[in-house]
């Protein structure tokens, strides 16, 4: 089964059980807060990364927005939704990933889905550390995460 990992939030903490747990997946998309661009790097050694700039991010160093395939539906990714530049169903969009508040998230708004996976970084107040990914057939997969 094709997958794409979908993260955010590291703020330069990639977790040993998030890269063990994406392995295999044929795209990784980072939606913003990465912290360490040194991350991009080691995620980039498990698949193709496209990533955009977080409100701790240089915004010189990475885009503030970005669209990606995810098995021939279209994504867009921004890390702060309120700041979202565009209708996504008149653009067209199947997706929108997102992150900033750590909170993992799924909804639909006018035919277009809505995706926070989370954090994976430190630990902000009580939420969960997770991540998603999304297979080929459109089904979208929580991780949790339990550091070791």
């Amino acid at each position: 089964m094709r997958r794409i990992a979908i993260l955010s939030d590291t703020h330069g903490l990639l977790r040993p059980e998030v890269v063990d747990g994406i392995q295999g997946v044929e795209q990784i998309l980072h939606i913003g807060d990465v912290g360490k661009l040194a991350i991009l790097d080691e995620l980039h050694a498990i698949a193709p990364v496209t990533a955009v700039c977080g409100n701790v991010d240089d915004p010189s160093t990475l885009p503030l927005t970005a669209v990606a395939d995810c098995f021939g539906k279209s994504a867009y990714l921004i890390h702060i939704l309120d700041q979202l530049d565009l209708d996504p169903a008149e653009a067209g969009f199947d997706y929108v990933f997102f992150g900033h508040s750590h909170k993992p998230d799924d909804f639909t708004r006018d035919g277009v889905r809505y995706v926070n996976p989370g954090s994976i970084g430190p630990r902000r107040f009580d939420l969960p550390i997770s991540y998603a990914v999304l297979d080929e057939r459109g089904d979208l997969f929580f991780h949790r995460v339990t550091p070791a």
